[in-house]
């Protein structure tokens, strides 16, 4: 038993040990520690990608759908650098340790992310238990048809490091040959095919209306959320104010949160490793 509870990495392993389920959340924030820029800002985003700088382009202008229309090779050198790059990271060790707590909860676990990287995937969490809520990396689909959603895994791009451009072949539809880009959902985009998400959203709210149901205690754990794209954050304010339901939110910058919120203000894996530490004690 954990007694004395005082410090909020000892207030969140409480919550933690206590649940029936376990959801985890994340932001960009999550993948800092495994080595991932950090997009937060212009000059963030110019860091990792020097050419974008030179070109006065942010962030939020180069993932726009409109460039695989008006430049492809520009476009797949921001996103199949992307790809190499996630493929090449090895999530670090927090991953881990959110695992380790996911499988000893009797009601389950899931994972809601707003990251397209696939890490939790990669860091061995079943794949039916995780929503991306803006797509994924990992997978494709066509500019010009309809013809579905498939795995990107035979694409392996080459990529100019001056220039940050992509060489031909490009990914191309395995249905009508046109260009193919990546299934995320990026700013403006009106032609995301979403179906993908939206069966990972069907089961997630399956499962919390298993919760319901059997009056459960529910921790969620939120890591690297910002208030830039709220779209994680909204889903933790929401679940708090649920019955029998503790928000954990890790966040340097913003650990702030409704009435009950535990706030860490700290990285995702000196903060999990540090309520491990508590709960293992």
């Amino acid at each position: 038993m954990i007694l004395d509870v005082t410090t909020p990495h000892e207030k969140a392993a409480r919550a933690i040990a206590e649940a029936d389920a376990l959801l985890i959340t994340a932001g960009a924030g999550m993948g800092v520690d495994s080595g991932l820029p950090d997009f937060r800002g212009n000059e963030g985003f110019w860091k990792a990608y020097p050419p974008m700088k030179k070109l006065g382009v942010s962030f939020a202008e180069m993932a726009n759908p409109q460039w695989f229309d008006s430049d492809p090779g520009f476009a797949w050198g921001f996103y199949g650098h992307r790809l190499a790059l996630y493929r090449a990271t090895k999530p670090h060790a927090g991953f881990a340790i959110l695992r380790g707590w996911a499988a000893g909860k009797k009601l389950g676990s899931f994972v809601f992310t707003s990251n397209v990287d696939g890490a939790f995937q990669r860091a061995g969490f079943a794949s039916d238990r995780v929503v991306e809520c803006h797509g994924a990396i990992d997978f494709l689909q066509c500019t010009r048809c309809r013809s579905g959603i498939y795995p990107a895994d035979d694409y392996r791009p080459a990529i100019d490091p001056e220039t940050f451009r992509a060489a031909e072949p490009l990914p191309r539809c395995p249905k009508c040959n046109a260009l193919a880009r990546p299934n995320i959902l990026m700013f403006g985009d009106f032609g995301w095919d979403g179906s993908r998400t939206d069966e990972q959203e069907a089961r997630f709210e399956a499962w919390l209306g298993t919760l319901r149901a059997r009056e459960a205690t529910l921790a969620v754990v939120e890591c690297g959320a910002g208030t830039a794209i709220p779209t994680i954050r909204m889903l933790g304010d929401r679940l708090s104010r649920r019955e029998r339901t503790t928000l954990v939110r890790v966040n340097v910058r913003e650990p702030e949160g409704p009435a009950g919120t535990i706030g860490i203000a700290e990285g995702a894996l000196a903060a999990l490793s540090a309520i491990a530490s508590h709960l293992a004690g």
